[in-house]
């Protein structure tokens, strides 16, 4: 009779025990979801961060705006054909005769 009373008890504390740690875990698993939804969304912020910043190189280092610059900012010319000075090396290796 006692071992039927034990079997009872034991069913009676184990069965809340496997319920309370079920809503624990699936408390858990809509954080963690949460978590991953949230770390996406700022994926995708960083990647189209990325992708401005990228258009953003290739416009400013562009060749037509560099010359602009220089030419109505800076107020530089090109220099003439005579100013520029050509160093021609013999051999490959610049010692040898």
């Amino acid at each position: 009779m006692n071992k039927k009373y034990l079997l009872i008890y034991f069913l009676c504390l184990t069965i809340p025990l496997f319920l309370g740690l079920l809503v624990w875990q699936s408390n858990r698993y809509l954080d963690l979801n949460n978590d991953i939804i949230r770390l996406e969304q700022t994926q995708k912020e960083w990647i189209e961060s990325n992708k401005k910043l990228v258009a953003s190189i290739a416009e400013n280092s562009s060749a037509e705006r560099i010359d602009n610059i220089a030419k109505n900012e800076l107020l530089l010319q090109k220099a003439a054909p005579e100013y520029f000075l050509q160093v021609k090396i013999v051999g490959g290796m610049g010692h040898e005769y």
